[in-house]
């Protein structure tokens, strides 16, 4: 398995660890919406991601970025997307 399966697997990582977590606490509570909560769990896989995804080395080499130039802003995007996704599944909450 080379880095690249390994960089792949990140985000799984964190989605499975979530479940793991959040399974339990929701089968306690009622009207959970199982939909949204695989979104939002998705949502918060890409929070604060960097060099470990294959994204970061993807865009790097695309726009011949230096290693610190990509960690400038891929992050932060990575961030946005995901907190925004996340208003975006709890505004879809209220409406569902």
């Amino acid at each position: 398995m080379g880095d690249d399966c390994v960089q792949e697997f990140v985000a799984n990582v964190a989605i499975t660890t979530a479940v793991g977590i959040v399974l339990p606490i929701i089968s306690s509570v009622p009207d959970v919406n199982i939909e949204l909560l695989v979104l939002a769990i998705g949502s918060g896989s890409l929070i604060l991601s960097h060099v470990n995804d294959t994204g970061f080395w993807m865009i790097k080499e695309f726009f011949n970025l230096t290693v610190a130039q990509t960690l400038k802003f891929w992050p932060v995007m990575e961030t946005i997307i995901s907190v925004v996704s996340l208003i975006l599944i709890l505004l879809l909450n209220s409406i569902v």
